[in-house]
C-alpha cells in the first residue's frame, strides 16, 4: 500500500479551498434551474393559474396568495426534514383566534417599513402629478363628470401659455400700441391684451389697485370685490409680513368701468355726489357727538359749581351774650333778642 506523504507545514487557504472552475459554475447553475423548473411544474399541477405559456413564462397578473399553493409546494418535503416545533397548516390556528380564510393576504413583512400596496387598476392620472384612486361609491352621473372635466380643461387652458400661430389675423396684439409682446399675467387674470410698456405709459388705465384703495376711492363693498365674475383680482403675497393675508389687486380700468356704470354710481358725478353725501353724514355725526360731549361736560361742570357753592355756604351758630339781650356768631354777626 502506498505511503501517504506527510502534509507540508503552513498550507495556504487557496490550496485548502480552491476556487470553483467554470465547469463547476456551469453545473451548479444547471442544477439550480432544474430544481426551479421542478418546483414550478409541481405548483402548476396543483394550481392551473401557475401554468407556463409557450414562452416559458407565467401569465401576466398578480400571483395568487392562497395557502393551498404554499401547502402543495411543501408537500414534497419529507416529514423528517420539517421542524417538529412548527404546527401543521390545519392545526396552526388557535381556538381562541378566528380562522384565517384561504383567500386572505399574507401578513406584511415589517422590514418593509411603511409600505402601502395600491391597486393600480383603480388609479388614474390626475394630470397634476398625482395618482387619484377612483371612488367606487361615487354617485356622480356622466353629465356631472363631463362638466367637472370641462371645468378642469378650462382651468388648464387659462393657466397655459398662449401658443404662437403663424396667421397674423389670429394673433392678439396690444390694444394701445399693436405690439405682440403681451403681458401674460394681465391676459390670464384680467383678460386684457396689453404689453408691459403700455402698462407703464398708461397707469391711469392699467395700474393695479389694492382692496383698501378701491373701497376708499370708489366706495365699493366687500361682497362686490369678492365676486371674481364681477371684478377679477390678482392675489399676491403681502410685502409687510409673510403671515398677513394675501393682497387683492384690481385693474383700475375694470374698477372704474363698474363704478361708473348704471349698476353702481352711474358716472363720475354720481360717485362725487355719493362721496360728498357720506362726508356730510360723517360731519353731522361728528357734530352730534361733539354736542353730546359738550353737554355732558357742562352738566358735570354745573354740578361741581353747585356743590362748591353749597360747601361754601356758612351756617350761623348763635351764642347768647352775658346780658341776654343779644346773640352773636363766630363770624361776627349779631342779632337782638327780646325777652317777653
Amino acid at each position: 500500500m502506498p505511503r501517504t506523504p506527510p502534509p507540508q507545514a503552513g498550507p495556504s487557504s487557496s490550496a485548502r479551498n480552491p476556487p470553483p472552475t467554470p465547469e463547476h459554475v456551469r453545473v451548479m447553475q444547471e442544477n439550480r434551474l432544474r430544481a426551479k423548473a421542478r418546483l414550478q411544474a409541481l405548483a402548476a399541477a396543483q394550481n392551473p393559474e401557475l401554468q407556463l405559456n409557450a414562452h416559458g413564462k407565467r401569465p401576466a397578473g398578480p400571483l395568487p396568495l392562497e395557502r393551498g399553493a404554499n401547502a402543495s409546494l411543501r408537500a414534497d418535503v419529507p416529514a423528517s426534514t420539517r421542524n417538529a416545533n412548527l404546527p401543521d397548516e390545519q392545526t396552526r390556528v388557535s381556538p381562541s383566534k378566528p380562522a384565517v380564510r384561504d383567500d386572505a393576504p399574507l401578513p406584511r413583512d415589517k422590514s418593509l417599513g411603511n409600505y402601502i400596496e395600491y391597486d393600480l387598476s383603480r388609479l388614474h392620472n390626475s394630470k397634476g402629478g398625482f395618482l387619484v384612486e377612483e371612488d367606487e361609491g361615487s354617485n356622480q352621473t356622466a353629465e356631472e363628470r363631463a362638466r367637472a372635466r370641462e371645468r378642469e380643461l378650462e382651468r388648464m387652458r387659462d393657466q397655459m401659455e398662449p401658443g404662437v400661430t403663424l396667421d397674423p389675423s389670429k394673433r392678439e396684439v396690444c390694444v394701445e400700441c399693436a405690439s405682440r409682446e403681451l403681458d401674460d399675467q394681465l391676459r390670464r387674470v384680467f383678460g386684457i391684451f396689453v404689453c408691459r410698456a403700455c402698462t407703464k405709459k398708461v397707469p391711469e388705465k392699467y395700474s393695479l389697485l389694492t382692496k383698501t384703495e378701491v373701497k376708499q376711492d370708489y366706495l365699493l363693498t366687500d361682497a362686490e370685490l369678492r365676486d371674481p365674475e364681477l371684478l377679477p383680482h390678482l392675489l399676491k403675497a403681502n410685502p409687510h409680513k409673510a403671515t398677513y393675508s394675501n393682497m387683492m389687486l384690481f385693474l383700475r380700468s375694470q374698477v372704474e368701468a363698474y363704478a361708473f356704470s348704471a349698476a353702481k354710481w352711474g358716472s363720475e358725478e354720481g360717485l362725487d355726489a355719493e362721496f360728498d353725501r357720506r362726508e356730510d353724514e360723517k360731519a353731522k355725526k361728528r357734530g352730534k357727538k361733539f354736542a353730546a360731549g359738550l353737554k355732558e361736560l357742562r352738566r358735570r361742570t354745573m354740578n361741581n359749581v353747585w356743590q362748591q357753592r353749597k360747601d361754601e355756604e356758612h351756617v350761623h351758630v348763635w351764642q347768647e351774650s352775658a346780658e341776654g339781650d343779644s346773640q352773636t356768631c363766630e363770624c361776627g354777626a349779631v342779632i337782638d333778642v327780646e325777652v317777653f
